[in-house]
């Protein structure tokens, strides 16, 4: 049964990736449709990410009351409604509307999950649990990519989307039950981990009261920021690189982003086999040099082959570096601030999201969308030097040492 509720577990993130990649792949047929400018897709990625920030934020109050279950079955049945608002839209002011609830839905469910996973089982169920975040990421750009080159519609790829989603509301309503059966008897719960000790340091206290006291929290939320900046920046603006620089047709180009999320997708499905290998400080090290160069792929003129492989590049490279850093929080930190820790971290990716595509939006708006990649070749390195910095306290004992590493079986 504890493997059931595993897989539920899995469903669930495949909803939270559905919608996250949709805009992106149908931006440059909407913005024809709507006759708005190139940045207005960022002004939307900003009004989503808006309202996860303040679910993220409140997931510890919100899941402490309701229970991870029924959180996670509302919100699924939220951004299934905000989708098919999408898909009814007569206007733009009706975009920005079902935008809000689109991420309300993801935020409390996305920290929850996170740290019942991070604190449950070992690393490569971690990796695997974001792998079908990036199945459901993939599948979004793929199925609206059809209804753009077969019908020129975006509208019926978002209905689709949306009857997928309703059909995991029913699923996740069907299995309630299980939520409160499995976690109340424990059967998930089988670690064998020593408990987190008791700090003995002055003004440890104060620590428990406010983690964000903790050394190395505030850069690791840096961390977390410019990797989904990265990740959000590179799915939102990538067609629309590929269709005005490259002069690829929407249909395709929304292919190609698929692509780069079948890279995340593929990429995590291998990290959860290299776990039991790789430490996570090493696999987080090692994607970010693949993304790194990916980048220098489509910055340099080379020919279309290099172009595709660029991208998926980027998104292999990114596959280890969210779920490794999450799973290294407890660790880090003392399994007892994991949670409070993992929303913060949740709540600045999301701010990530929420700023980062739209000032890449602002800045080709007012320049030209050619400087996507250097744009994204930034970010990595910039998320590789505080990844660097992170490490090199680890080393030296500053941060918190709370427990130990996970020794799940499972």
């Amino acid at each position: 049964m504890a493997t059931f509720f595993l897989v539920i577990i899995y469903l669930a993130f495949i909803s939270l990736g559905l919608p996250d990649s949709l805009l992106g792949a149908a931006w440059p047929v909407m913005q024809r449709d709507y006759g708005v400018s190139l940045d207005t897709a960022g002004l939307l990625s900003m009004s989503m990410a808006g309202g996860t920030i303040i679910s993220s934020l409140a997931s510890g109050k919100v899941i402490g009351r309701f229970g991870t279950g029924k959180v996670t079955f509302v919100s699924v049945l939220m951004t299934a409604v905000a989708l098919l608002g999408f898909y009814f839209s007569p206007s733009l002011v009706w975009l920005f509307i079902f935008a809000i609830p689109l991420g309300l839905g993801a935020g409390s469910v996305d920290a929850g999950l996170n740290n019942y996973v991070a604190t449950h089982y070992k690393a490569h169920h971690m990796s695997w649990l974001h792998c079908f975040w990036g199945v459901g990421a993939t599948m979004g750009p793929i199925i609206m990519s059809q209804f753009i080159s077969t019908q020129n519609s975006w509208r019926n790829g978002y209905l689709t989307i949306s009857l997928i989603q309703f059909a995991l509301v029913v699923v996740l309503f069907l299995t309630l039950p299980l939520w409160k059966k499995v976690g109340g008897a424990g059967m998930v719960d089988d670690t064998k981990e020593v408990p987190a000790t008791t700090p003995q340091e002055p003004g440890e206290q104060l620590k428990k009261a406010n983690p964000l006291r903790i050394k190395g929290v505030k850069l690791a939320m840096v961390s977390f920021l410019l990797y989904c900046g990265a990740e959000a920046a590179a799915g939102l603006w990538g067609s629309s690189f590929l269709v005005a620089v490259k002069d690829l047709p929407a249909g395709v180009a929304a292919q190609w982003v698929s692509l780069y999320y079948g890279g995340i997708t593929a990429g995590r499905l291998i990290t959860g086999f290299i776990t039991f290998k790789m430490s996570n400080i090493a696999l987080i090290r090692s994607g970010l040099l693949v993304a790194m160069f990916g980048a220098v792929l489509v910055i340099l003129p080379l020919p279309s082959v290099f172009l595709l492989t660029g991208f998926i590049l980027i998104g292999m490279g990114f596959a280890p570096v969210f779920p490794c850093m999450i799973h290294e929080t407890p660790v880090r930190f003392g399994k007892e601030h994991s949670q409070a820790i993992i929303g913060y971290q949740m709540a600045l990716a999301y701010t990530g999201s929420t700023f980062i595509p739209p000032l890449l939006g602002l800045m080709a708006a007012h320049i030209t969308i050619g400087i996507f990649p250097y744009f994204i070749a930034i970010l990595v390195v910039a998320l590789f030097a505080c990844s660097e910095r992170l490490n090199i306290l680890v080393k030296k004992g500053i941060l918190f040492k709370g427990t130990k590493r996970n020794t799940t079986a499972m």
